[in-house]
């Protein structure tokens, strides 16, 4: 890569990192344990704790049953300092920060789509938030 393309890059990924000001944990499922009573919960393994940044494009839902049950998958961004490696689909992000929307923390976001290219200012990953 020339230094012209690096210098631009380098500048790309500062200035999207300036509007990450929110922070996440994101964790993936590595086990489950059973209790006396025979409940079942997972355990997780921490794969990225830093700044982030969620957008959303529409304010739209999509209607899913389950079972009984009918959830609300909402779309949304969820934006990562390219420094974020390893992770994968179905890993689990919450916002534990959040100073311009603090509707957001504690919320629970299922990563999806996963892009990757060449000349990327910040990781931008398709995720979901699962509401009943």
């Amino acid at each position: 890569m020339s230094a012209g393309v690096e210098y631009l890059l380098a500048r790309g990924r500062a200035q999207a990192e300036r509007l990450m000001t929110a922070t996440c944990t994101i964790r993936r499922v590595t086990g489950t344990t059973t209790d006396d009573d025979g409940v079942v919960t997972p355990t997780f393994t921490e794969v990225y704790s830093g700044k982030c940044r969620v957008q959303q494009r529409s304010p739209s839902a999509e209607a899913r049953e389950v079972g009984e049950a009918e959830l609300r998958l909402l779309r949304m961004e969820l934006h990562l300092p390219m420094s974020a490696t390893g992770l994968q689909p179905d890993d689990q992000a919450t916002i534990t920060a959040n100073p311009a929307d603090p509707e957001l923390v504690g919320r629970v976001l299922i990563l999806r789509d996963m892009a990757n290219a060449s000349h990327k200012t910040a990781r931008r990953i398709g995720v979901i938030e699962v509401t009943s």
